[in-house]
């Protein structure tokens, strides 16, 4: 074994002896521990990549005897957050004995059915397809993990002699071939030809690494890819520019921020011409020298390799044409220049599937593509949630630092389009994917709802986030819009939401709170008008600044925000809803109330002004009205409260149950009651229905419409 070391520059050592000790004797602990530890420095793995595992001796609960059970990562999960109920535990014979009985490549499918029958502990994960690459291989610990520096040496074109030169024959190595039961007895073959290795590179594909210990496996797998590391790092930009030279400079940040955010929209629109797509950008300058390269028009289309990259990226990106400082103001000429792109990449992978697929493969998939790349600006990418297009653009970041260390040594090589293709219609994958829970109501759309940090709003933002929405909150207060994002953070974590100052009588705040979603999430398909305030006085009181306040939040807001939220979702060419939270007193007659009541009647009036206009864009323009609804709202916590108590001649504290008291229902309304009449009109029932208004009220017989 090599001499351990914690000293490392590419690499992170993270073991805690005295965390360590507190797991001695605890084999599957160790593990857990070790993976976690691997997991959380993104150059060993990447996000859901790669898996662990070690042999223990267990009590055989049928006979009371020792046997040795191997505890591996199951299918899916992350070796980041993995636990014990994220790993199967196999009895080793039962394994190992499945090669009497496999019948060959053909039939590699079979045995992961067979793996069932070897389970030890029967509350544990699915055992999954690279379970046999650990099982045959003797060492109590043994790491296998896809590691950009590693990929790269394996993913160059002469990447064995490169793998024996650079480790002196202490790391075997097994070409390409793709996971399975036949690629488990290849490994034990390799070690069995070169007894005494280290670990082995698997072409094209990642990394084992292995030792008695958890921690001479932990030791040895960041030595090995240390070297790897080092290697790459002695040669890059030495013999030759990395990626060719520069082709055209990046812009500066904040116009390539603002070249992203006007174009995600209609990007968006193209690529969810099959369902909708949820955005994610970046300019990490690893990717601009990548994009921003002679050599992208070479590199680009050959692929990734590793097939966790490949899986998630799809067999290409498509680079844009646009030069980084286009005018893209005309949503129509944007389009007609990158429509045919867009048709060219549809063509190409329905080339691909139709002359790679098999008699029983499955239907082929959205022919959209995954990662859209722009020269000068950044890369964009695209799929079913934020997470998963975020984690699509990880990956392409890892493909491209493989292309960058295979490039400096050799010459990259990708998966041949027929390998890449076995891995992404493989029936396994195809089980997995039909395994996939339901989208929920919301599933892939994008909400911005104004005054989000609190009451209504804040409801209306969680009911949409629960519903699979990823939503924009905003507050023109700072403080209280933190407060919130904290809130949202714990709930939902960060791929859910983001957050944005706006003022919905500043047109700027509102310009730039929609290119936050656009960046963020790659634009909008729902904006609801929640902001609001609330002035009650007599008319001899009212002021003209009460006025101009009332109608500058209440219908200048609305107006402002509808109008900057149209433009984003004619760019999709998607349709959309725009959802007004009004008020009964639209409706109703009371004291005290001209400036607030009369602004409420030309919010839903003008709702009913922008219904009629946007109906030929499938936009539709809805209005919930709710009324008295004091729980976590600012507007109540102040003046309007004392006012409408005085003029109903009761007290602040009277004012739920005096309001109760006066529906057809005697009902408290709640802020989750207006979520909830703000879900039906978008949850996908109503989807005929504009121009409409919903009365959340409890029953107030003066505010029906008709």
């Amino acid at each position: 074994m090599p001499v351990l070391t914690t000293q490392f520059k590419h690499v992170s050592y993270l073991w805690d002896d005295a965390r360590a000790a507190s797991l001695a004797g605890d084999e599957v602990g160790l593990l857990i521990y070790r993976s976690n530890l691997l997991g959380a420095d993104l150059r060993l793995t990447n996000y859901g990549g790669g898996n662990t595992s070690c042999k223990a001796m267990a009590k055989n609960p049928l006979t009371g005897e020792e046997t040795e059970v191997m505890w591996v990562k199951g299918s899916g999960g992350d070796l980041g957050t993995l636990k014990k109920n994220g790993l199967a535990a196999l009895y080793v014979d039962r394994l190992r004995s499945l090669k009497n009985v496999y019948r060959g490549l053909e039939f590699e499918d079979e045995m992961v059915e067979l793996f069932n029958h070897c389970i030890y502990d029967l509350n544990s994960k699915a055992p999954s397809i690279d379970t046999p690459l650990h099982g045959f291989l003797p060492f109590k610990h043994i790491d296998h993990l896809h590691p950009d520096a590693a990929i790269a040496i394996a993913a160059a074109k002469d990447s064995e002699r490169i793998t024996k030169e650079l480790f002196s024959g202490t790391i075997g190595w097994v070409k390409w071939q793709k996971p399975g039961f036949d690629l488990g007895l290849e490994l034990k073959r390799c070690l069995d030809e070169n007894p005494g290795i280290r670990g082995i590179m698997l072409g094209s594909h990642g990394l084992f690494t292995w030792g008695d210990t958890a921690y001479e496996s932990y030791v040895n797998t960041l030595e090995v890819i240390e070297r790897c590391a080092e290697y790459l790092q002695d040669n890059i930009g030495k013999k030759k520019p990395v990626f060719g030279g520069v082709k055209i400079p990046s812009l500066p940040k904040e116009k390539r921020l603002q070249q992203a955010a006007t174009l995600a929209p209609v990007l968006r629109g193209l690529c969810s011409s099959a369902k909708n797509m949820i955005g994610h950008f970046t300019d990490d300058d690893r990717v601009l020298e990548y994009i921003n390269s002679n050599d992208l028009e070479r590199l680009a289309p050959l692929g990734t390799s590793c097939p966790d990259h490949f899986l998630r990226t799809k067999i290409s990106p498509l680079v844009i044409s646009l030069s980084p400082g286009e005018e893209l103001k005309g949503v129509i000429s944007i389009k007609e220049k990158l429509a045919p792109a867009f048709e060219a990449y549809r063509k190409m992978y329905a080339d691909y599937y139709n002359s790679c697929k098999h008699p029983n493969s499955p239907s082929i998939r959205d022919a959209n593509p995954v990662v859209i790349l722009y020269p000068g600006v950044g890369m964009f990418t695209f799929a079913k949630d934020k997470q998963t297009a975020r984690v699509a653009g990880e990956f392409y970041i890892n493909a491209i630092n493989v292309m960058k260390g295979a490039e400096a040594i050799s010459e990259y090589t990708s998966l041949p389009r027929q390998e890449a293709f076995n891995i992404e219609y493989w029936l396994l994958e195809e089980a997995k994917l039909q395994r996939m829970p339901k989208p929920k109501a919301l599933s892939g759309r994008i909400a911005l709802i104004t005054g989000s940090a609190g009451g209504i709003g804040k409801a209306i933002a969680k009911k949409f986030a629960d519903e699979g929405a990823c939503v924009l909150i905003n507050d023109n207060d700072e403080s209280r819009l933190q407060t919130a994002k904290g809130e949202f953070e714990n709930q939902y974590g960060k791929d859910i939401f983001a957050a944005e100052i706006l003022d919905v009588t500043k047109a700027d705040t509102i310009k730039k709170a929609f290119d936050a979603a656009a960046l963020a999430f790659g634009g909008v398909d729902i904006v609801v008008n929640n902001a609001g305030i609330s002035i009650s006085k007599p008319i001899e009181d009212h002021t003209e600044k009460d006025w101009n306040l009332l109608y500058d939040i209440l219908v200048k807001g609305q107006f402002l925000v509808t109008q900057a939220g149209t433009e984003v979702m004619r760019k999709q060419d998607m349709g959309g809803d725009v959802l007004n939270i009004v008020s009964k007193n639209a409706l109703v007659s009371g004291p005290n109330n001209a400036g607030y009541g009369s602004a409420k009647a030309a919010q839903l009036h003008l709702s009913r002004l922008n219904a009629a206009e946007l109906g030929k864009d499938n936009i539709r323009v809805n209005v919930v009205n709710p009324d008295a609804v004091i729980s976590d709202s600012k507007i109540w916590a102040g003046a309007w409260a004392e006012g409408r108590a005085k003029a109903y001649g009761i007290t602040v504290e009277e004012l739920p149950s005096f309001y109760a008291k006066r529906t057809l229902l005697n009902e408290i309304i709640l802020p989750e009651d207006i979520a909830n009449g703000c879900l039906a009109f978008v949850g996908g029932l109503l989807s005929k229905s504009t121009g409409n208004i919903l009365n959340v009220d409890g029953g107030v017989a003066a505010g029906f419409v008709r």
